[in-house]
């Protein structure tokens, strides 16, 4: 019996702690950083000292929201490199990827500002980096991405859409839109020679 209810209180916890992790989420995205955890909470449906119990304090919390957003981009990559297709997979992966940097661009640039070691993820980092350069390579093997795309290529995509994504239906729409303009560009039928890649802080390149 007391295992039985060991379980459920195990369950109970990782169901408010989903909880939490989700309103802090959203809050966050419509209200900022600064929030009181009191508001996360109420969102959450749970008590102050419940939120307490899993995130100590208001760093805990952030970080464990970060790590879960990059948790879904890492998702999208392994997904990605599951399907045979490479082509369709690289495709998919940059649609999926720019609709997550669309809906948590504000998130994002929040998080670099209040963790400012957030993106230093040693080994993660390049585990994501060469997952990445994976697809890269499957999808050039296939003849149908240009020779010259780079995977830092990807990171300025993500920024353009940064550049146009806000919280309305029609920036979403728009981002898509660029995002479509931008998979047309990289197709080998448009090969033509291009500027050196760019370089952003904090990415070595190869």
């Amino acid at each position: 019996m007391r295992t039985g209810s060991s379980r459920i209180v195990r369950e109970d916890a990782r169901q408010n702690r989903q909880r939490v992790l989700d309103a802090a989420r959203e809050v966050f995205t419509r209200r900022g950083l600064d929030v009181p955890m009191a508001t996360i909470a109420r969102r959450a449906g749970v008590g102050v000292a419940t939120l307490y119990r899993h995130f100590p304090n208001r760093q805990a919390l952030l970080t464990a929201v970060f790590e879960r957003q990059l948790a879904e981009c890492a998702s999208v990559v392994d997904e990605a490199l599951a399907d045979p297709d490479p082509w369709r997979a690289f495709r998919t992966a940059v649609e999926k990827l720019g609709a997550l940097q669309a809906a948590g661009h504000e998130l994002t640039a929040a998080f670099a500002a209040a963790l400012p070691g957030a993106f230093d993820l040693g080994a993660e980092r390049h585990e994501a980096e060469r997952k990445l350069a994976e697809l890269v390579s499957r999808a050039k093997a296939t003849g149908r991405l240009r020779a010259d795309f780079r995977v830092e290529d990807l990171v300025l995509l993500l920024k353009a859409v940064s550049g146009v994504a806000t919280s309305t239906a029609e920036a979403a729409a728009g981002s898509r839109r660029l995002v479509a303009y931008l998979l047309q560009s990289f197709e080998t039928a448009t090969d033509r020679p291009l500027p050196p890649p760019a370089r952003f802080p904090g990415y070595p390149g190869p």
